[in-house]
């Protein structure tokens, strides 16, 4: 059973969008598995491959949902523009010596992070997506 789910009320009804969602909550449940597992001690290199698969397909991600946007002129694209670009930035000031030394910490800032943003974000923002649809 997995941690973090893509509960029916945090669908848009757009596919590819509803679809790369999926995608982000797959990453949330890796970065549990890895702070709720005991076999590895050193967690510093998947932190770091979680990190690098985040920057990566957060930015394919927002890239693609920021051209959907503009395609159908949606009105609230500039919030939704800064936000992703709040979070692109937090991901990105993760530093390597500081995700060395406390990497407990560092999962579970982003583990919670990562919660808030898809709670927050999907239910609250990207649903308005579709109701201009």
């Amino acid at each position: 059973m997995a941690m973090y789910e893509m509960k029916p009320e945090y669908y848009t009804g757009i596919e590819f969008i509803d679809n790369e969602h999926k995608k982000l909550f797959d990453i949330a449940n890796d970065a549990y598995e890895i702070l709720t597992n005991e076999f590895i001690p050193d967690k510093y290199d998947y932190i770091m491959e979680l990190i690098r698969e985040l920057k990566a397909y957060t930015k394919y991600h927002f890239d693609h949902e920021e051209t959907y946007m503009t395609s159908i002129k949606y009105k609230r694209y500039l919030s939704q523009k800064v936000a992703h670009d709040d979070f692109i930035e937090k991901i990105n000031s993760y530093s390597s010596d500081y995700i060395d030394e406390n990497q407990r910490e560092a999962l579970l800032e982003l583990l919670d992070f990562l919660t808030t943003w898809l709670v927050e974000h999907i239910y609250r923002q990207d649903k308005l997506i579709a109701e201009e649809n």
